[in-house]
């Protein structure tokens, strides 16, 4: 029994046949190892981190981008703006000369942006943009149009020397920042808009041009119909018509008062004319005198004829303005 218990011991403190015990030293190689490893790889990770970050910014720096929210930046400090087309040739040329002429940006004390006209009419309004590539310099809020090379010794030299300062800047009325600019850049807008509803409905939609333009006069005739409704709706709110019952009253006052000034013209016409006295002594003189009086009777016969005359021409216009008044009244009434 002695002898079968140290057998099974001795089988029992074997190792298990196809299992490799490892040696200690070599169990710390291995873990050195791959700490190396790991900190080589986080060593990189960091390093692109660094370069990506430090890139980053630079290309920011480079070529800023400008849209319709972010172009009030021009009005501070001094810029150096491009106005361009993807599809436009002449600004394909220089956008090497344009971005060599942004990395010297911080060195020259400006700060170097481009517009892209096609994705921001708006901006493009706002500068009257009517050929590309165009190129604004602004200095705290005053824009000078550049006409000059687009090579970049000759736009580094426009800013090193100084010559912005002998270009006349924009006018007052057709500064970016003026009113008129602001609804100038509304129509480019707009024109964006309606161009973007053209290319849909005729690349997406797949109708015809002529279909595509009828669709545009419905829309413009039915906007000035809405539009000449409100402006009928807003005058009658402003002053309102007035009612019949209203012009009735206005009437019958007129009424009133034409007859008044008739049977004012009639108590006139009704008052006695004086009549010229004769004294005792000019009836004793001779014929010569009688002539004369006799003339100067017939005289103010003829005047007292003439004042009724007038008096009578005044009540006849007097009844017909008031008949007429009358007709008006009643055709108002039958209708």
């Amino acid at each position: 029994m002695a002898a079968t218990g140290a057998a099974l011991q001795s089988e029992a403190g074997r190792k298990p046949p196809g299992i490799l015990r490892c040696s200690p030293v070599k169990g710390r190689r291995r873990m050195r190892a791959q700490l190396l490893m790991l900190w080589g790889a986080a060593a990189a990770w960091a390093s692109l981190a660094t370069v990506s970050a430090s890139m980053e910014p630079h290309a920011a720096i480079q070529v800023q981008s400008l849209s319709g929210s972010n172009w009030s930046l021009l009005l501070q400090g001094q810029w150096m703006v491009e106005f361009y087309a993807p599809w436009c040739p002449a600004c394909q040329q220089m956008e090497s000369a344009w971005e060599a002429f942004a990395k010297d940006s911080k060195a020259l004390e400006i700060t170097v942006g481009k517009v892209d006209v096609t994705q921001e009419p708006g901006v493009s309004g706002r500068f009257f943009v009517t050929t590309l590539p165009t190129i604004y310099h602004a200095k705290d809020g005053v824009f000078r149009r550049y006409r000059g090379s687009r090579a970049l010794e000759d736009l580094e030299g426009y800013i090193l020397e100084r010559k912005w300062e002998a270009v006349e800047p924009v006018a007052g009325w057709k500064s970016p920042s003026s009113v008129m600019m602001h609804g100038m850049a509304g129509l480019f807008h707009l024109s964006g808009w309606i161009r973007q509803i053209h290319n849909y409905l005729v690349g997406t939609l797949g109708i015809h041009v002529w279909g595509s333009y009828a669709v545009f006069i419905l829309a413009t005739l039915l906007i000035g119909l809405i539009l000449g409704l409100l402006l009928v709706l807003l005058a009658d709110w402003i002053s309102p018509p007035k009612s019949k019952a209203e012009e009735s009253e206005s009437m019958e006052q007129g009424g009133d008062t034409v007859e008044e000034q008739q049977e004012m013209l009639e108590d006139r016409a009704r008052e006695p004319v004086p009549e010229k006295c004769v004294s005792d002594g000019e009836d004793e003189e001779d014929g010569g005198d009688e002539s004369q009086d006799n003339s100067s009777d017939d005289s103010a016969v003829e005047g007292s004829a003439t004042e009724e005359d007038s008096e009578q021409h005044a009540s006849d216009q007097v009844k017909q303005s008031s008949v007429r008044q009358r007709k008006s009244q009643a055709a108002d009434d039958g209708l």
